[in-house]
């Protein structure tokens, strides 16, 4: 099964993919965790550049289409295999985070970007995903705060830096997108403890894989 976690910047999809990964590792099942961008061995290069302070020139074409590489390597040598193999994969961000930041945040056209997600994940796609949903204004003051803690800076900060609009946008592109994908997409309220999210992650995923 492909599982993913999305959300605005401070929202906590990380923490959430990696108690799942453990979760499932306890009920006997292999789990890849992974992320985006940065998956792949090309990705990791990519996610120095689509992240640091230093790209705040990245023309948000160039930020697309290195997204959108970033991601069918990611697909090809790490995601696409596993499932062959029968694992489970979680991923920290994944097709709708390029629809929500590049399409609502960046404002450019949601529906051509669904054109070229399809192009680059070549038909794997997450059976579940998870919206972790909060204010911006709390996403961006707890995402600060995780870049103080460590030592986070330029090296990673560049979304967080980004005004507080371009944050409204993408939360609003995130819960339209939901909206349009009831099946799939599953909004948790993210100002809950990472206990209770999680909580709600594992009652949905157990009904998604069977687990009693």
């Amino acid at each position: 099964m492909f599982i993913t976690f999305e959300g605005i910047e401070g929202c906590g999809k990380s923490t959430q993919a990696e108690l799942l990964r453990k979760y499932l590792e306890e009920q006997g099942y292999s789990v890849v965790l992974t992320l985006e961008p940065g998956g792949s061995r090309l990705g990791a290069e990519l996610r120095r550049t689509l992240l640091s302070l230093e790209s705040s020139d990245l023309a948000r074409e160039t930020e697309l289409f290195l997204y959108l590489a970033d991601r069918a390597q990611h697909v090809h040598q790490v995601i696409r295999p596993a499932l062959d193999a029968g694992r489970v994969v979680i991923s920290d961000r994944f097709t709708h985070s390029t629809l929500a930041y590049q399409g609502y945040g960046r404002e450019m056209e949601v529906d051509l970007l669904q054109r070229m997600n399809s192009v680059a994940v070549d038909g794997t796609l997450p059976e579940l995903t998870f919206l972790l949903d909060l204010p911006p204004e709390t996403g961006l003051r707890r995402a600060l705060s995780r870049n103080m803690e460590k030592s986070i800076t330029s090296s990673e900060g560049r979304f967080e830096a980004e005004a507080l609009d371009f944050h409204v946008r993408v939360r609003q592109g995130y819960l339209e997108l939901a909206s349009q994908e009831q099946e799939r997409i599953v909004v948790l309220d993210a100002r809950e403890t990472p206990e209770t999210v999680f909580e709600g992650v594992r009652v949905k995923v157990n009904q998604a894989m069977g687990i009693n």
